[in-house]
């Protein structure tokens, strides 16, 4: 087991304890001494640290804790309103069991008061609350306790892919885990508030396109996978897949991907050849990513067997496929190119729905439709 599994499971025993028995009972003092000398354990000499709840999910730092997927107490937190957990310090016993006693009532492990009386933020080594969005799109709740502003920003890692691309271009492979930890930043970002939230990245300039179109379609492919109840890993590897989608155009020759006049026969060709390029690089690295190299070889494929590479058989694309599709198109469609203006949402979703049973799978075109109707309130333009 971990020292960050230990510190987190002796945590929610302590929780328990003080529901059980109260702030004074012996059983009480011994299991916050125990989760207290799991934290210093786990502090060590670096005692700055983090911890972020997702449904299902902990990341301690930007490091995701498999052996605790699936944990109760994780849904539990973030349905009180506790996404992020960061201790700043060394922490004393006294600020550790106030922290804890506070947790109890947040979670409803038992009654009493979260005024601002009862847990004072001030200069405490011990900060929480939920993961807010910065950059033009914050969203604030209104929180009945002091809650630490825990800002995100999207720029962090969009400078990460656009790096990624680079070390490609160079002949390197490419950085597996930092292209997962960006999309664990977007997951995290979309959780940010008691609903989702799809935090969808303006065009500045047409340069970017690839950068700023692969983080959209991950956060959508990952909404996607959400909205159908697909389940967590599937969901992580649906936004793996979208991000990773266009990694072939890292190939393509700058003048051709921002061109704005009508391609040559032989410039199409060149375009048409990334999705096979793509899927070659994702098969070739280390760890070889066999869901995003399939979806990077087939998001371009029609339901009706149009579109390219062409297969060699009539069994069309794979579903995870079929969803990245969908996103890609009405990312591409929302974005100013250099040849059209960016459409409207109503219209991109009139053209998905329009060609639904000959271009996109009907269902998932349903969904997807369905999906940014209910959600359209909550998507967050960042720049």
């Amino acid at each position: 087991m971990s020292d960050p599994v230990r510190f987190l499971i002796a945590m929610s025993q302590a929780l328990s304890t003080m529901g059980l028995y109260g702030d004074d009972h012996p059983a009480t003092a011994r299991a916050l001494d125990n989760a207290l000398e799991r934290l210093r354990d786990l502090q060590g000499a670096k005692p700055k640290l983090h911890f972020t709840f997702l449904t299902g999910e902990v990341l301690v730092g930007s490091e995701m804790v498999h052996e605790l997927e699936g944990w109760e107490w994780s849904a539990r937190l973030v349905k009180a309103g506790i996404e992020r957990i960061e201790f700043t310090d060394t922490v004393e016993p006294e600020q550790f069991a106030r922290f804890l006693s506070h947790l109890t009532i947040r979670l409803g492990i038992r009654s009493g008061s979260t005024s601002d009386d009862l847990w004072q933020m001030g200069e405490s080594a011990i900060k929480f609350g939920q993961v807010a969005l910065a950059e033009g799109f914050k969203k604030r709740i209104s929180a009945p306790f002091k809650m630490a502003s825990l800002t995100y920003t999207l720029r962090e890692e969009r400078d990460t892919i656009d790096w990624m691309h680079e070390e490609i271009r160079q002949g390197s492979k490419l950085p597996m885990v930092e292209a997962e930890a960006v999309v664990r930043s977007l997951s995290i970002a979309m959780h940010a508030e008691q609903a989702i939230v799809l935090p969808l990245l303006q065009l500045k300039e047409f340069d970017q396109y690839t950068t700023t179109h692969s983080m959209n379609v991950s956060v959508l492919a990952m909404a996607m996978g959400e909205f159908l109840e697909l389940g967590a890993a599937t969901i992580r590897a649906l936004g793996v897949a979208g991000m990773l989608h266009d990694l072939g155009k890292v190939c393509v020759p700058h003048d051709i991907l921002v061109k704005p006049g009508k391609l040559t026969d032989a410039e199409r060709l060149v375009i048409q050849d990334h999705p096979m390029v793509g899927a070659r690089m994702l098969l070739e690295n280390a760890d070889p990513m066999g869901l995003a190299a399939v979806v990077a070889y087939e998001h371009h494929i029609r339901l009706d067997g149009g579109g390219y590479p062409k297969l060699h058989d009539a069994r069309g694309a794979q579903y995870a496929s079929r969803i990245v599709h969908i996103c890609d198109v009405y990312d591409a469609l929302r974005t100013i190119r250099p040849y059209r203006d960016a459409w409207e949402s109503e219209r991109a979703m009139a053209y998905i729905h329009d060609r639904a049973g000959v271009e996109f799978d009907p269902s998932i075109a349903r969904s997807f439709i369905a999906m940014m109707r209910k959600w359209d309130s909550q998507i967050a333009l960042a720049s």
